[in-house]
């Protein structure tokens, strides 16, 4: 549990709300480094956010060493690079699937910037989500949308150093609502087959159908090499992107025996684990503790189930006692275990109260007077 690092994003800190209205918070920060400085908070109190993902160009800044030397005097590190193909008017037809091949240069082009900006923060991986889709039957040649889409990935992972990464990520539906270019994990898959050992797909967990089994998706790529990054969030309807582990519990927990049982819990490996959220109506940076708090207690669970039973009750072809081991250790309170962990490692055990404590949300709302807030689409 010591080395489960859980990236933040940066975009978690700022303005966010319905389709019908961006709710504002006093104190939410006004640029990347403000953002950094809430990130450092969470990590100060949790001890597991090492790192911060970026958003290109709500995050765009003159100098990114100068960003990334003033993340590591606050004890973070700039993570994952993630790219912007939605917010721009050229993009209603899509972006590097668009029939207007002016667009996709466009939408190429802001990927090369993207690649410049890992080169300059260090970063190890750059992210990629596509939005791009139609509406209605016949819109456009979905066979002629996934070679564009090919050809436009090729180019990019082409430009990418040898120690560089291209994370795909996949949504089933929404901004478009007949086909989505990369709508399952299989699509993801198959492209980033093609492309090479350094494409790996991400499992955003409000991404799928309802009742998807996304523990299975999860094993299948971790057998195969290929799970390059979750984005964790929870969903009660669709793409609701809520505090990971408030819908369901239990599937965040299956989600993480199943890393557990592929060794994929270790710092410093090949999957990035990164929450992806918005705090609408709560509190950014206790949002973001309460998202770590989940992860790291279905984690602790997802450690605690006896393999050895497990195994033997499979192999014995014992159902329930097969799934007695695993809800054992599902309900097992590892709260307790967990503060004393905090408690080893200098930390106060209840991060959410030590928060509270400190000051820093009463400064925040002090300090961060004037100039433009970041929000959802700045």
């Amino acid at each position: 549990m010591r080395t489960l690092p859980v990236e933040l994003p940066s975009w978690a800190f700022g303005n966010s709300g319905t389709r019908f209205k961006v709710f504002g918070q006093a104190g939410v920060p006004r640029n990347p480094y403000e953002k950094i400085d809430d990130v450092a908070q969470v990590h100060r109190f949790t001890g597991a956010t090492p790192s911060v993902a970026l958003h290109i160009p709500w995050d765009r800044v003159d100098d990114y060493p100068s960003l990334a030397r003033y993340a590591a005097d606050q004890g973070i590190a700039l993570g994952t690079i993630n790219a912007n193909l939605f917010q721009d008017d050229d993009y209603k037809l899509g972006s590097l699937t668009n029939p207007d091949a002016a667009v996709r240069a466009k939408a190429l082009d802001h990927l090369v910037e993207c690649v410049d900006i890992m080169l300059a923060t260090g970063s190890r991986d750059l992210k990629l989500w596509l939005p791009d889709g139609t509406n209605y039957p016949g819109q456009d040649s979905i066979r002629a949308r996934q070679d564009r889409l090919a050809e436009a990935l090729r180019e990019i992972y082409a430009r990418l150093p040898a120690d560089r990464r291209l994370i795909v990520e996949y949504k089933l539906f929404e901004p478009a609502f007949y086909t989505m270019d990369i709508p399952d994990w299989g699509v993801s898959y198959a492209h980033c087959l093609s492309l090479g050992d350094r494409a790996m797909v991400c499992v955003d967990t409000g991404h799928h159908a309802p009742g998807t089994n996304i523990e299975f998706i999860v094993a299948f790529l971790l057998r195969a090499g290929k799970l390059g990054a979750f984005d964790f969030n929870s969903r009660f309807y669709a793409d609701d992107d809520l505090i990971v582990g408030a819908a369901d519990p239990f599937q965040l927990f299956r989600i993480l025996f199943e890393c557990a049982s592929a060794g994929a819990l270790r710092g410093g490996g090949d999957v990035t684990y990164m929450l992806d959220q918005c705090h609408n109506i709560e509190p950014k940076i206790p949002g973001q503790i309460r998202s770590v708090l989940n992860v790291q207690e279905a984690a602790a669970k997802a450690l605690l189930v006896d393999t050895e039973a497990l195994t033997a009750a499979q192999n014995a072809g014992d159902v329930l006692g097969a799934n007695a081991v695993l809800m054992d250790a599902y309900n097992t309170d590892v709260r307790p275990l967990l503060a004393d962990m905090r408690t080893a490692a200098g930390l106060d055990p209840d991060p959410m109260s030590a928060y509270l404590r400190s000051g820093y949300p009463e400064r925040i709302v002090a300090e961060r007077v004037g100039g433009q807030q970041a929000g959802w689409g700045a």
